[in-house]
């Protein structure tokens, strides 16, 4: 069993003023835009959006996947960034929170929607921290984000920071929605972050490309079960705030959506054909419409089980 690293978080000032007083439109402008961010789209009409969960927990909805923060007399923790051209916004937003600096973000894991605005961060002083394996796929692939949107701590195992009266837990998931997820887990406050192994909308997303599978995302929502609670705030990285039974719901739909595929391929099915027969509708009308449809999910299940 893999140990825990611990970080204790102590109130000390990072350089000399918070890192919202930095935020100006000049330290922007000095701050190169991450390449993840979608050029078609029009960020000046994103606003941010934010929700209060528990006493010194918020979330941030805006585009992108949610954010959320921990403010309290150590300062600010924050996992994920969303896309580079919102942290001015974003940081306006936790300042209309707290004028706390933002210490440490830590991203769930590595799409542009979620580590997009990480150098502008890391350019205000603010700690990154990421899985190992998240790290090694930001700055590697034909747009290897530059040095700055790196995380300068990096983990393999559980990590445990204690800021702000809570124990904060990253939860490395395996191979599930990628291959470097992280879940984050705020007891005292009873939530968890689940990043993109889970979302409400659409249906599940082995990322494939990036190391994800649909065992790992199956097994993923289970781990993300039994970190909860019957009261706990699961905030997905896209959609609504659910409870342990709507995970449990979507675990379960998963796991019989994947039998029918793999049924259908041992028939030698291809994958045409079993997006054709159509072993989703049962679903198809009370799952929110998402990026990932139906067809996306059957096709990802066919190829794993060795579909043609």
């Amino acid at each position: 069993m893999k140990s825990t690293t611990v970080l204790r978080v102590s109130r000390i000032a990072i350089g000399t003023c918070s890192v919202v007083a930095l935020l100006s439109g000049a330290a922007l402008a000095q701050a190169p835009a991450a390449p993840a961010a979608a050029p078609q789209q029009d960020f000046s009409k994103v606003e941010i959006k934010a929700t209060k969960l528990a006493e010194n927990f918020y979330t941030l909805e805006g585009s992108g996947g949610t954010i959320g923060i921990l403010v309290g007399p150590d300062g600010v923790f924050m996992v994920d960034t969303q896309y580079a051209p919102l942290t001015e916004k974003i940081v306006a937003a936790i300042k209309q929170i707290t004028n706390a600096p933002i210490r440490f973000m830590v991203n769930t894991h590595v799409h542009p929607d979620h580590t997009g605005g990480n150098e502008n961060f890391a350019k205000l002083g603010v700690v990154l921290l990421s899985s190992d394996q998240l790290r090694s796929r930001l700055a590697g692939g034909a747009r290897p984000a530059p040095p700055g949107a790196l995380a300068t701590i990096t983990y393999d195992g559980p990590v445990t920071v204690h800021m702000d009266g809570e124990d904060i837990q990253l939860i490395r998931v395996r191979n599930a929605h990628t291959d470097g997820d992280t879940m984050v887990k705020f007891p005292k406050a009873d939530v968890i972050m689940t990043g993109d192994f889970y979302r409400q909308v659409g249906y599940p997303f082995p990322d494939r490309n990036s190391g994800g599978s649909v065992q790992g995302l199956i097994d993923g929502l289970t781990q993300l079960a039994d970190a909860g609670g019957p009261g706990t705030r699961f905030v997905p990285g896209h959609g609504t705030v659910v409870s342990k039974s709507d995970i449990l719901a979507h675990r379960d739909m998963a796991i019989a959506i994947r039998e029918k595929v793999v049924a259908l391929v041992k028939q030698g099915r291809t994958a045409d054909e079993i997006v054709a027969a159509r072993p989703t509708a049962e679903w198809d009308s009370k799952v929110p419409q998402g990026a990932t449809t139906s067809e996306r999910f059957i096709r990802a299940i066919a190829a794993e089980a060795g579909g043609k």
